[in-house]
């Protein structure tokens, strides 16, 4: 009798119950000290997770930073998966979603990424003539690499090895706008980051978005069941790769089943040696934010971009040949200064 064919869950069920937002005084209270500040900020650094470049989006930032030019960085590039064509083609994807800013993505295990980063800040055509130096604000969902970002840009810039910004592995680590660092030292003009406390957004829409923000760190694992989290990486896991997790399992939609799998090979046990499930579906998820259980994008790239070439073709009045003046357009007044800091690196992207 020949074994059945495994075949993954296709959707994820709707939970009523997971709380839609994260949304805490302190995160209130940094945004509007961010607000504040404005005046002596000279640039925005937004740091995204690459394994959920929508959904960490944080529209909260558009609306209070305004005007200020602004760079996104897609931080964890290496734990969305390899370089194969396919996620090559994501990023192109990604980078066209951010009309009118420079897209970076940045790795965690590969300092290689920050290179490029620190090539494109000593070229920008900042204010270097003011006293206090170039003030940059780097702002970002919970526990999205922020403080990681600066170090590793202090590290290569200034060849200083101790971290200067506090990093954690779980949310809530920067509880304030910090002071000053400075990632770049000049006579005049030395450049300073300024972290923040993550700030997460007032509402969510769905409560899948919060399962993937919740697996990838961005909230305390309290808020939602860890048992919920876990099933929801098991979902995730097992459409993209289930053999991932062969050495603890055989391919199962059965969360249970898999922990208590999982609990006996990891050494996840209570007392007598019965498998503790809390205990393995939280290291379950720690081992998934390391890279240790899977590398791979969990929003669907291609369904965004789709979404918001319609939005933007509907802003255009719905004229196709509006929307592709208004492309060629930006194009030459965001991309002028691109090739020079990024080819060496990274793919410059045709729109």
């Amino acid at each position: 009798m020949m074994a059945s064919t495994f075949v993954p869950r296709r959707f994820f069920p709707a939970i009523d119950s997971i709380p839609r937002t994260y949304f805490l005084g302190h995160h209130k209270a940094a945004l509007e000290r961010m607000k504040n500040m404005l005046s002596t900020i000279d640039h925005v650094i937004e740091c995204r997770d690459f394994r959920i470049p929508a959904t960490s989006i944080n529209p909260l930032f558009e609306e209070a930073l305004g005007e200020k030019s602004r760079w996104i960085i897609y931080t964890k590039r290496d734990l969305g998966g390899d370089l194969r064509l396919e996620n090559q083609k994501r990023e192109k994807m990604i980078q066209r979603w951010n009309r009118g800013s420079k897209v970076f993505f940045a790795s965690q295990f590969n300092n290689n990424t920050i290179v490029p980063i620190v090539k494109s800040l000593k070229r920008h055509p900042f204010n270097i003539h003011k006293i206090t130096g170039v003030r940059i604000l780097v702002v970002g969902m919970p526990n999205v690499g922020k403080s990681s970002l600066i170090n590793a840009l202090r590290k290569y810039a200034m060849k200083r090895k101790n971290k200067v910004a506090r990093t954690g592995a779980d949310p809530g680590v920067t509880r304030r706008v910090g002071t000053g660092i400075k990632i770049i030292e000049r006579s005049r003009g030395s450049v300073y980051v300024h972290d923040t406390p993550g700030v997460f957004v007032p509402y969510m829409p769905d409560s899948e978005s919060m399962l993937k923000l919740g697996i990838c760190g961005c909230l305390k694992h309290s808020i939602i069941p860890i048992i919920t989290l876990a099933d929801y990486l098991l979902y995730q896991i097992n459409l993209h790769k289930p053999s991932i997790y062969a050495k603890y399992s055989p391919p199962t939609n059965d969360i249970v089943h898999f922990l208590e799998a999982f609990a006996a090979k990891t050494g996840s046990l209570a007392k007598g040696g019965i498998p503790n499930i809390d205990i393995a579906a939280d290291k379950m998820i720690r081992m998934f934010q390391n890279g240790k259980l899977g590398t791979f994008i969990m929003d669907d790239i291609l369904s965004v971009t789709l979404q918001l070439k319609e939005e933007r073709l509907a802003a255009m009045g719905g004229s196709l040949n509006q929307a592709k003046k208004a492309e060629k357009l930006e194009k030459k007044g965001s991309n002028s200064d691109i090739v020079q800091t990024e080819v060496e690196t990274y793919r410059r992207v045709d729109y």
